[in-house]
């Protein structure tokens, strides 16, 4: 204990930082329990500025490559893997 520091103020410091400790624990739970009820009982929000997306996205597409072009990709890739 350092001398020049009385021993209640010592003690008040020490209380001080110890209920400081108990209330920041205690608010993070109550934001979290707060904040999982909340997320439970919203129900998905929707803008309505914005036009409803669709589900799906665009249809894949294909190309066939030559013999040419799949010797020149394979050609890149090795290329590029070495780097």
């Amino acid at each position: 204990m350092p001398e020049h520091v009385p021993t209640l103020q010592l003690i008040g410091a020490i209380v001080l930082t110890l209920i400081g400790v108990a209330w920041a624990i205690g608010v993070m739970r109550l934001l979290r329990r707060f904040r999982a009820e909340a997320l439970r009982e919203l129900p998905a929000v929707r803008l309505p500025a914005l036009p409803p997306q669709p589900q799906a996205g665009p249809p894949l597409e294909s190309v066939e490559l030559t013999p040419a072009e799949e010797d020149a990709f394979a050609g890149l890739v090795r290329q590029l893997g070495h780097h």
